[in-house]
C-alpha cells in the first residue's frame, strides 16, 4: 500500500473544498467546508502518522516557515484557554467555524503539505488544481449575476461572492489564487498552458473587481503593480517595463477619472462605480469599520492581562459590545454586532493579545525576508516575486475584512509552497524503518477507529445538528408551529458546538412568533423550554450580553398580560444584566422599557425610553416608543409632539400606526392633521375607498371642498356601494353631484 501516493491525491482533494456549499444548512458557504475539510485532514493524520513512522524521510519538514506557523498556532492555544470563553475560543462560531479545533487542521494541513508534495511537479500539480478551483469559483461568481437558481445567491447580485459566500472573503481567496495563476502562467514551458493561466487570472481578477471590495481592489492593483516592477528590476525585460508604464499609467488615469467624475450622474447611478469611488472617511460602512476598531482597541487596552494575551480567539463581539458606539444603532434591521474586527491585524491584537499580534506578524516578517532573498536566484525568481507580491496584496486586502475557511486553506497552502521553494534537496533516501508488520496494522486499526469516532463525534453529529435546525427554520416559514418546535429542540438537543446559534435562534423564532400570536398555555410551556436553554447560553457565555437579552425578551412574552406577573421581573434582570456587560446598547433599554411597560410602570419606562434617546438622539423609533408610552398614560399633546420627533428622525410609520393616529385626532377633532394622516395612509393603499371617503370628510372640515368632492368620487369609483352616500355628502356641500 503506497501511503504517500495516497496522501498526495488526498492533499489535492482538499484543495476543492472551497468548492463546497452546503446550501440546506445554517452557515452553508462556510459549515460544509470546514466539515469536509477537518474530516479529510483527521484521516490524513491517521495514514501520515503510519507513513513517517515507518518511513522517517517523509516526517515534517522544519525549516523558519514551521517554525513560525508553530509559534502562531501556540499563540492560538495559549489564548484560548485564557479567553474569557475557552469554549467559543475552541470551537469557534456556527457562522465562522473558526476556533483553535479548526485551526491546528490547518497546522497539521501544512505539515503533510510540505512533506508529502517533494517534487517541483507535485506542487505544480497541486496549484494548478488551487487555480482551476479559483476559477470555477470565479465563474460561480458570475453566475450569482443572473437569475438561474443553480447558483446560490443569484438573481442579479450587484456584488458576486462565489463559493466563498461574503464579497470581502472572495475576494481576498481569488487574491492569492490571481498570484498563484501569474508564477504558473511565468513558469509554463508551452504557449497554451502559459495562455490557460494568464486567461485564469484575468478571469479572477474580473471577479475580484465584482466584488466592488475597496481594500481588496486596492490591494490586486498594488500587488500587481509591484509584480511588474520587481520582475522588471530582476530582468530588465522591455516587455516587463512596458507593462509596469501601462499598469502605473491605468491606475492613474482609472484613480483620476474616478475622483473627477465621482459626482457625476453616471457614476452616481451605478451601485458599483458609486461604491468603488466613495473613499469618504463619513462613508457608512467605513464609519462602522472605525468604531468597530475603536471599541476593539479600548478592549484591548483596558489591562495588562487583554494586552497580552486578549479577550480569546472568536470573541471580538465581547469588547465590541463593552465599548459599543450607539451611532451603529439606527433602528429595526441595523448591523450592531461585530464578531470581527473587520481587520486582521485589529482582529489578533484584540483577541489574541500582544502574544498573538507578535506571531502573527512574525509570519510576514519571515515570508518577505525569505522570498526577497530567493527572488536573487535564478530558479526561483518568479515564484518569489509572484508570492512577495500576493502576500503584500493579501496584507493590504486583510486590512479590511478577516480570514475564514477557504482564505486560511489557499494562503496556507501558498506558504507551503514556500517553504519548499526555500528547501535544501532532499538528500535522504525513503527507506522503510524496520517496523513489525504486525505491531503497525495494530496501529493503524487503533488509529482508524478513532479517527472514525472522532469524525463522528465532532463533524457527523454537527451535521446532523445543522440540519435540524434548518428544517426548523424552514418549518417555521411554513407556519408549523408544532414542526418547528421540534425541529429547534432536536438541533439544540445534539449538544454540540453550535448549541450557542441553535438556542438563540429557537429563542428568535419564538419571540417572532410570540409577538404576531396570543401566548397560549402550550406556547407558555415551549417558552419555558426555550428560556430553560436560553439560561445555559447565559452560564456558559460570559460577559455575552445577547443570552442576557434573549431571555429578557422571552419573559416579556410570558409576562405581557399581567402587570403582577414575576416574568417581567425576570425580564427585568436579564435585560439590566445585559447592560452591565454593554451599557451603551440602544437595544436593551428598549427591553428594559417593555418589562416596565408590561408591569404598568409608565415614569420607568418613559425614562428608559428616553435614555435610550440621549445615547442616540437620531433614531425615529426610540422617539416613537416614548410616544406611545406618554399616549397610553394620558398625555397625549406631549406624545403627539414626539411622534412628530420620531417622523423628523426618520421613523416610517405603518399602516397600522397611522389608523391608531388617526383615532386620536378624530377624538380631538383635529382635521387637519387628520387629512394629513390619510394623504399618507392612500399612498400606502391608493385604492382603499374608505380612505378616500374619511380624506373627503377631513378636507371638508378644513375648508378645502374642492378636494373633499374628488375624494368622495375617487371613493365611488374604488367602490359603487359608496356612491349613495358620496352623492349625499357632496351635496351637502352645495355641490352638485
Amino acid at each position: 500500500m503506497n501511503l504517500r501516493a495516497i496522501l498526495k491525491y488526498l492533499i489535492y482533494a482538499a484543495a476543492l473544498t472551497p468548492l463546497i456549499i452546503f446550501s440546506q444548512f445554517v452557515s452553508p458557504f462556510h459549515f460544509g467546508k470546514v466539515v469536509v475539510f477537518r474530516s479529510l485532514i483527521e484521516f490524513m493524520a491517521v495514514l501520515y502518522l503510519l507513513l513517517a513512522w515507518r518511513e522517517p524521510a517523509y516526517r515534517p519538514r522544519i525549516d523558519r516557515f514551521f517554525w513560525v506557523f508553530l509559534a502562531f498556532a501556540l499563540a492560538f492555544t495559549v489564548t484560548t484557554f485564557t479567553s474569557v470563553n475557552v469554549y467559543q475560543s475552541f470551537w469557534g462560531t456556527l457562522e465562522r467555524m473558526g476556533g483553535l479545533w479548526t485551526f491546528w487542521h490547518y497546522f497539521v494541513f501544512y505539515i503533510i503539505l510540505t512533506a508529502i508534495l517533494r517534487t517541483k511537479e507535485d506542487w505544480r500539480t497541486f496549484l494548478k488544481i488551487s487555480v482551476v478551483v479559483g476559477v470555477l469559483s470565479a465563474l460561480y461568481g458570475f453566475g450569482q449575476r443572473t437569475d438561474i437558481s443553480f447558483f446560490v445567491g443569484s438573481g442579479g447580485r450587484d456584488r458576486i461572492f462565489g463559493t466563498i459566500g461574503n464579497p470581502a472573503l472572495f475576494a481576498g481567496y481569488q487574491i492569492v489564487n490571481v498570484f498563484l495563476a501569474l508564477i504558473l502562467g511565468f513558469g509554463a514551458v508551452k504557449n497554451n498552458e502559459r495562455n490557460f493561466f494568464f486567461i485564469s487570472a484575468m478571469v479572477m481578477s474580473i471577479a475580484v473587481f465584482m466584488t466592488a471590495v475597496r481594500g481588496s481592489l486596492v490591494g490586486i492593483v498594488v500587488g500587481l503593480v509591484v509584480f511588474a516592477f520587481l520582475y522588471f528590476a530582476q530582468t530588465h525585460s522591455k516587455i516587463s517595463r512596458q507593462i509596469f508604464i501601462w499598469l502605473m499609467t491605468l491606475v492613474i488615469v482609472v484613480g483620476g477619472l474616478a475622483f473627477l467624475f465621482r459626482s457625476s450622474s453616471l457614476v452616481q447611478n451605478s451601485p458599483y462605480l458609486s461604491r468603488v469611488t466613495d473613499l469618504s472617511l463619513s462613508n457608512n460602512t467605513v464609519q462602522t469599520r472605525i468604531w468597530a476598531w475603536q471599541a476593539g482597541l479600548k478592549g484591548w487596552s483596558e489591562g495588562p492581562r487583554t494586552m497580552i494575551f486578549g479577550w480569546g480567539p472568536e470573541n471580538f463581539n465581547i469588547p465590541f459590545s463593552k465599548y459599543f458606539n450607539p451611532q451603529f444603532f439606527k433602528g429595526p434591521g441595523s448591523e450592531t454586532l461585530f464578531d470581527r474586527a473587520h481587520n486582521m491585524f485589529v482582529e489578533i491584537l484584540v483577541t489574541m493579545g500582544l502574544l498573538g499580534e507578535i506571531a502573527y506578524i512574525g509570519l510576514f516578517v519571515v515570508i518577505f525576508r525569505t522570498l526577497w532573498r530567493l527572488k536573487e536566484k535564478p530558479e526561483s525568481r518568479i515564484p518569489a516575486i509572484g508570492l512577495i507580491s500576493m502576500t503584500l496584496a493579501y496584507m493590504i486586502h486583510n486590512a479590511f475584512i478577516f480570514d475564514t475557511s477557504a482564505n486560511f486553506i489557499i494562503f496556507f497552502s501558498a506558504l507551503g509552497f514556500m517553504s519548499f521553494l526555500n528547501a535544501e534537496p532532499r538528500t535522504q533516501k525513503v527507506t522503510m524503518r524496520p517496523v513489525s508488520p504486525a505491531l503497525w496494522r495494530a496501529a493503524g486499526t487503533v488509529l482508524f477507529i478513532a479517527c472514525g469516532v472522532l469524525v463522528y463525534q465532532t463533524n457527523v453529529l454537527m451535521t446532523e445538528a445543522n440540519f435540524a435546525n434548518t428544517r426548523a427554520i424552514i418549518a417555521g416559514w411554513n407556519n408549523d408551529f408544532p414542526g418547528a418546535v421540534a425541529k429547534f429542540q432536536e438541533a439544540v438537543g445534539y449538544g454540540v458546538a453550535g448549541k450557542y446559534e441553535y438556542r438563540n435562534q429557537f429563542s428568535q423564532y419564538l419571540i417572532n412568533y410570540g409577538s404576531d400570536n396570543q401566548v397560549t398555555s402550550d406556547t407558555a410551556t415551549v417558552l419555558q423550554d426555550a428560556i430553560a436553554e436560553e439560561e445555559k447560553n447565559e452560564a456558559e457565555s460570559p460577559r455575552d450580553y445577547l443570552p442576557d437579552l434573549y431571555l429578557s425578551r422571552l419573559n416579556i412574552l410570558l409576562g405581557k398580560n399581567d402587570p403582577h406577573s414575576p416574568y417581567n421581573d425576570e425580564a427585568l434582570k436579564y435585560s439590566q444584566k445585559a447592560l452591565s456587560y454593554s451599557p451603551t446598547f440602544v437595544r436593551t433599554y428598549y427591553e428594559v422599557a417593555q418589562a416596565y411597560v408590561n408591569k404598568q410602570d409608565s415614569a420607568k419606562a418613559e425614562e428608559t425610553f428616553q435614555k435610550a434617546i440621549d445615547l442616540n438622539p437620531t433614531v425615529g423609533l426610540s422617539y416613537w416608543y416614548l410616544a406611545a408610552v406618554q399616549m397610553q398614560s394620558g398625555d397625549l399633546e406631549q406624545g403627539l409632539k414626539t411622534i412628530d420627533q420620531a417622523i423628523s428622525h426618520g421613523y416610517g410609520l405603518g399602516e397600522n400606526d397611522y389608523l391608531n393616529l388617526a383615532g386620536i385626532y378624530i377624538k380631538r377633532s383635529d382635521f387637519q392633521h387628520l387629512a394629513d394622516i390619510y394623504e399618507k395612509l392612500i399612498k400606502i393603499v391608493p385604492d382603499n375607498p374608505q380612505y378616500h371617503a374619511s380624506l373627503a370628510v377631513a378636507y371638508s372640515r378644513i375648508g378645502r371642498v374642492d378636494d373633499a368632492i374628488a375624494q368622495a368620487r375617487v371613493a365611488a369609483q374604488f367602490n359603487p356601494d359608496f356612491e349613495p352616500e358620496a352623492q349625499k355628502f357632496v351635496e351637502s356641500l352645495g355641490r352638485q353631484w
